[in-house]
């Protein structure tokens, strides 16, 4: 077997979890201060801007979409920003966004739209046409459906020194078995690692 080579654009899934494998604590969907100290990490910064080198379409949920639309674009526009979250930010305005939601009527941060479809059936169009890497930033319920259409070619998990104690987990019972090859590793100051794995098939 060898690491995933699918022709076309590949899916990248970018997303931080807690040692007990949740993307958020026990108070809920914004529950998430405990993965603040480990996303301004020197690994992964670098990290970031590994992924802004290849992607050239961003795939969000609606909490993600309105979470990052109030914050950076200001960073983006901030000369006192670090300098790796300045690019990154101006890579999220330019780049093209697709946000799934059920209740938004609008996308109004610039160069994003509201997908018309599911993730799966959103993600098979994508690959059709040109483009590099489509990723998946950190919308957890867009990554899990996509990990059960099989569609999910990379996942990039920054993996937090942290027992959340409870909360939302990526990973539920019932997702297709795959296997997959680490393929990068690198150690943060923070203690968490950054970790790259490629979906390995047949």
């Amino acid at each position: 077997m060898t690491a995933n080579t699918t022709p076309g654009r590949r899916v990248v899934a970018n997303i931080s979890l807690s040692l007990d494998g949740r993307v958020s604590g026990p108070g809920g969907d914004y529950d998430m201060s405990w993965i603040a100290p480990h996303a301004v990490t020197d690994a992964a910064r670098d990290l970031m801007v590994r992924l802004t080198d290849t992607a050239t379409t961003i795939l969000l949920g609606r909490k993600n979409y309105e979470g990052f639309g109030g914050y950076w674009p200001s960073v983006a526009q901030d000369e006192n920003a670090e300098p790796r979250d300045r690019a990154t930010a101006r890579w999220l305005d330019s780049t093209e966004k697709v946000v799934f939601s059920s209740t938004l009527t609008e996308a109004t941060w610039q160069n994003s739209r509201i997908a018309d479809a599911d993730p799966a059936t959103t993600v098979r169009r994508l690959r059709e046409q040109s483009g590099g890497d489509i990723v998946v930033q950190n919308s957890s319920s867009v990554i899990r459906e996509l990990l059960d259409a099989g569609e999910i070619d990379r996942l990039m998990i920054n993996l937090c020194p942290e027992l959340a104690g409870g909360g939302a987990t990526l990973f539920v019972d019932g997702v297709p078995r795959t296997s997959w090859s680490l393929t990068d590793l690198s150690t943060s100051e923070s203690g968490a690692l950054c970790l790259v794995y490629d979906r390995i098939t047949n």
